[in-house]
This record gives structure tokens, C-alpha cells and sequence, in this order.
């Protein structure tokens, strides 16, 4: 039987008009958001399948092939910026060979896994540099050569250097087989920064951070979190002193407040967990037992 054509609404939220087989969408169809996304192209069984566009309000556009509703096969996506990639996709991320442009000029080309560089690519970035080698992760790994805008190789990164990312982070210290290792400095373009230990490309061992809206946090690292003994400071001068565990307060601590008001004792994922409450002249006012105040 051949398919019929119809329009539906979608939960109040858009609208489908296109072709239907046994009350599904299948065969070509369009879907409109209210927000102004839209997808055009092939449905199979109520999902997009096959060919088709899928196009955002803020300028996104993917062009390619889909499989149970996300992106996967040969396809095109331009950000919102103006980057884009063009390759093979896998479950809605990037995955097999492909080509990403940078808003610079700069590109990526080679093998990707799971939205990451992974396998062997080339680097060549707008200033006329260029990294031809393996990849893991989405960052350096292994045998690799790096080409300065002068025409100069060198091997993988190792010992003391610096290195401009390509959206302007910047890594001062020191390297190891590709890798940041031991002590460096790592500068965020919104000015955020971090100086302290690394192993294997992570933040590990003693740092601090620091930001400019003013908070900033001196301590332990482990796989680059806030993990073991530090203090958290914020701008208006509230301070955790204690054990933290993958970046929140956990363990025992203190939290004192701007008021000078504090609690001491035991946290659990940010929260007072069982701690004892003082007031700013060091007089003890209540207690939280199990995460309640009494």
C-alpha cells in the first residue's frame, strides 16, 4: 500500500506534515518546532531515517544521514559560530574519518571516536602550524611531529614549553611524552587560571585555581578535580576549609560565612552533613544531624 499524506501536532510543541505508513511517520516528512528548529527529510516507523536536514534557530544546521532519530553515516554540521565538520558520524557524534573547520581558519583532518580526536589526524592551525601524528582522547598521544610556521619539526611535546590551544587556552610548564606533566600553568580565555601539578595531561597533586568574579580554590587534585585537603574561597567572603572529593566538599570541613557564622564537622556532597553550628563570637547555636537541622 502506498503512503498517505497528513499533518499532525506534536505534544503542542510543533507540528509533522509529511507521509504516513500504519499511523506512523514514513517516508518523506517535515517537522516544525515552535522554537524555529526544523527537520526536513526521510522517516522510517515514526523516527528520522535516512536523509534529511535538521536546521536550529541559532544558525545550526546538520546535513546527512540519520539512523533511529540521531545522526549517523556520511553528514555535515555547521555550529552556530560557523565551524564546521564534515565526515562520519555514529550515534549522534562525531566517529570514523572527518574534517573539523575552525572560526580561524584552522582545521582538524583525520580519525575521530565518540565526538573526540582518536587515531591518526593532522592539526594545521592559522598561524601556519601544523601537528601530524596520533591522537587519543581528543589530545596528542604518541608518536607525533609538530611544524612551526617557519618550517622547523619537532617531535612530541617534552620537557618545558607552551602551547596555544585553538580556542585560546594556553599551557605554560612542563611535558612529558605529549602530555602535560609536572608543574604548569593553564590559562583559560575567560581568565580563569590554574598553576599547580599535572600527570598524564590531568590536573594531580597540589594547585590553585583562581577566577576573575573572585573565587578561588588552593589544595588538592586527583584526575582533575578538587580531591583531598583545600580551601574554597568565594568574593564575598564566604570559605570551605576541609576534605573535598571529585570537586565537592565532602568529609570533614568547616564552612564559614561572611557573617561569620560557621559550621564544623562532617559534609557529604556540598552539604552539612552532621556538623555543629557557631556564631560569630565562637558560641555554639544548634547542630545538623543526617542532613537536617535540629
Amino acid at each position: 500500500m502506498s503512503n498517505i499524506r497528513g499533518f499532525q501536532l506534536v505534544d503542542n510543541e510543533g507540528w509533522y506534515e509529511g507521509e504516513y505508513k500504519d499511523g506512523t511517520y514514513h517516508g518523506q516528512g517535515t517537522e516544525t518546532w515552535s522554537d524555529g528548529d526544523k527537520y526536513e527529510g526521510e522517516f522510517k516507523e515514526g523516527k528520522r531515517n535516512g536523509h534529511g536536514v535538521y536546521t536550529w534557530s541559532d544558525g545550526r544546521k546538520y546535513e546527512g544521514e540519520f539512523r533511529d532519530g540521531e545522526y549517523h553515516g556520511q553528514g555535515n554540521f555547521t555550529s552556530a559560530k560557523g565551524e564546521k565538520y564534515e565526515g562520519e558520524f555514529k550515534e549522534g557524534k562525531y566517529h570514523g574519518k572527518g574534517t573539523e573547520t575552525w572560526f580561524d581558519g584552522g582545521k582538524y583532518v583525520g580519525e575521530w571516536k565518540e565526538g573526540k580526536y582518536h587515531g591518526k589526524g593532522t592539526s594545521t592551525f592559522a598561524d601556519g602550524s601544523k601537528y601530524e601524528g596520533k591522537y587519543h582522547d581528543g589530545k596528542y598521544h604518541g608518536q607525533g611531529t609538530f611544524i612551526s610556521p617557519d618550517g622547523n619539526k619537532y617531535g612530541e611535546k617534552h620537557g618545558q614549553g607552551t602551547y596555544t590551544f585553538n580556542y585560546g587556552d594556553k599551557y605554560e610548564g612542563e611535558w612529558k611524552h605529549g602530555e602535560k606533566h609536572g608543574q604548569g600553568t593553564f590559562t583559560f580565555p575567560d581568565g580563569r587560571k590554574y598553576v599547580g601539578e599535572w600527570k598524564a595531561g590531568k590536573r594531580n597533586g597540589h594547585g590553585t585555581v583562581t577566577s576573575p568574579d573572585g573565587y578561588k580554590y588552593v589544595g588538592d587534585f586527583k584526575d582533575g578535580k578538587w580531591d583531598g585537603q583545600g580551601t574554597f574561597t568565594v568574593s564575598d567572603g564566604m570559605k570551605y576549609v576541609g576534605e573535598f572529593k571529585k570537586g565537592k566538599n565532602h568529609g570533614q570541613g568547616t564552612l564559614t560565612f561572611p557573617d561569620g557564622v560557621k559550621w564544623s564537622g562532617e559534609f557529604r556532597e556540598d552539604v552539612p552533613w552532621n556538623t555543629m553550628g557557631y556564631d560569630q563570637d565562637g558560641n555554639y547555636f544548634g547542630k545538623i544531624v543526617n542532613g537536617v537541622e535540629q
